[in-house]
């Protein structure tokens, strides 16, 4: 156990207590919509513009007290919340998720599961599994982060811990894989047109930073797991201990979990041979990764996960009438309706943020700072994690920013010595490292909503304090495994 009266759990009360002090989560976005509005009307009133790096043409804020901005917020209300990203496939999967769960198939599952991943071995899988959900989309957020909770409570651990672990793994790691994913694609295309810009004949390979981000899936692995072993789980096991669970489970239930365990197996590679044979109904015209089956992932396991919780309970005898199982479905959309709350008020400040050119503005500022500075080349790549580091508190989409910040950066940086491939990685480092700590992030409010569920007195504050260690030392560590890479002169990838 750690020392209570140490510097780290004192600083962490400290945040907890100064985050919880502020409004209900649904009225903390409302009151953050209320103060985008004031800031984006005085600074348009102000006048301030920039420049944008690619069109060259100026960026303004937009006023959304104003006529435009009015009509914008009265005719986008609808379409901010039923198009927000976390809405549709969280209800989607957790329908699934929630059958699967009543049934009583997921505890079935799990307290097998548990037999073979005990202690730092559960830690090591969910962090390792989270990190490598990001070539399934969301599918981490909605399935990893929940059934992690579930596996450290079975565990007899908190499962506090296995909402930390997990999205620290899932958001804080999601640019390391030990695969290439649609990050790689996505990232590599916008750095080697703003290559482009000084050397014609440039290119930034999908491969350029693998080597890299395959071993930064191992290390972060090994990171996320030690923070939580070292700092972040002794401070819930003592308000967590009694929150374990223990099943007995009765030779109708163990035969169930079997044949429901051979059904999900069944369903998966029917899936997965729909989504890889040329010909088949998911498999699309592109990349395997591009395919209908890797695009609505998290769709296809809500409904591989309902309909083995179904066959499930139906076999175990919890369901005997369809009454039963659609009263289960019911039960689920009801455990929701805090989340569906908070997320209406979080989609109408995200959005809002976006229209008003806010976090645009901020992020080319930014930019300009640090082209602005001369310094040596750690230095330079040091100042730049931590600038993309800020600026991702603010304005939360990878690509979105890597699309203004590297036309900017990578030339400058390619004039200073610094090959594209290294300033895509180190971007890449401090885009990742903050995600867990800034409510901006579009799936903050499901993780922070799955944390009240396990314990009511949860705040923004609780769950700030639980993955700031996580955020601090990832960022460090990381940047520092960048410097030693680097220094040694390890081809970042293929094409390093």
């Amino acid at each position: 156990m750690m020392n209570d009266s140490g510097f780290w759990p004192r600083f962490s009360a400290a945040i907890e207590d100064w985050g919880n002090r502020l409004p209900a989560p649904a009225v903390l976005f409302m009151a953050l919509w209320l103060l985008v509005v004031v800031v984006s009307s005085l600074v348009s009133w102000v006048g301030w513009q920039v420049t944008h790096p690619v069109t060259a043409e100026p960026v303004v804020a937009r006023a959304l007290f104003s006529e435009a901005g009015v009509v914008w917020m009265l005719s986008s209300a609808v379409s901010n919340f039923t198009g927000f990203a976390p809405v549709g496939p969280v209800i989607v999967v957790m329908l699934g998720l929630g059958l699967a769960e009543r049934s009583g198939l997921l505890g079935s599952w799990l307290q097998q599961m548990m037999r073979h991943l005990p202690g730092v071995g559960l830690t090591l899988g969910v962090v390792l599994v989270g990190i490598l959900s990001s070539l399934a989309f969301d599918a981490g957020y909605v399935v990893v982060i929940p059934l992690s909770a579930v596996l450290f409570q079975l565990a007899g651990r908190s499962p506090l811990a296995g909402i930390a672990a997990s999205f620290a793994a899932v958001s804080g790691g999601y640019s390391a894989n030990l695969m290439v994913g649609p990050v790689d694609t996505i990232l590599s295309g916008i750095s080697s047109e703003s290559a482009r810009l000084i050397d014609p004949a440039a290119s930034v390979s999908v491969v350029a930073n693998y080597y890299f981000m395959a071993a930064s899936t191992l290390f972060m692995t090994v990171v996320i797991s030690w923070v939580l072993h070292r700092w972040v789980e002794p401070g819930l096991r003592k308000a967590s201990a009694d929150e374990s669970v223990v099943l007995s489970l009765t030779p109708p239930q163990r035969r169930a979990a079997q044949q429901s365990a051979w059904l999900a197996l069944l369903l998966t590679a029917g899936a997965l041979f729909l989504g890889v044979y040329e010909h088949g109904w998911l498999a699309g015209d592109g990349a395997f990764l591009q395919s209908p089956l890797m695009r609505h992932i998290s769709v296809m396991i809500g409904l591989i996960f309902g309909i083995c919780g179904a066959f499930y309970g139906y076999r175990a005898g919890h369901y005997r009438s369809t009454q039963a199982l659609v009263a289960d479905l019911e039960e689920t959309l009801r455990t929701l309706a805090p989340y569906l709350v908070l997320m209406f008020f979080a989609a109408q400040f995200v959005n809002a943020f976006a229209w008003s050119n806010l976090g645009l503005l901020v992020a080319i500022q930014g930019a300009a700072l640090l082209q602005l500075l001369a310094l040596p080349q750690v230095m330079t790549l040091g100042l730049l994690i931590v600038l993309v580091a800020m600026i991702n508190l603010v304005l939360g989409s990878a690509s979105a920013k890597w699309t203004l910040l590297a036309p900017v950066l990578v030339p400058m940086l390619m004039l200073a010595g610094i090959a594209p491939e290294i300033t895509q990685v180190a971007y890449r480092i401090g885009d990742s490292s903050t995600n867990i700590i800034t409510p901006l992030m579009p799936y903050f409010p499901l993780v922070l909503a799955l944390l009240q569920k396990y314990r009511s007195d949860a705040g923004v504050g609780t769950l700030l304090a639980m993955m700031m260690p996580f955020s601090l030392v990832m960022l460090f560590s990381w940047s520092v495994f960048l410097g030693g890479w680097v220094a040694l002169g390890i081809p970042l990838g293929p094409m390093g």
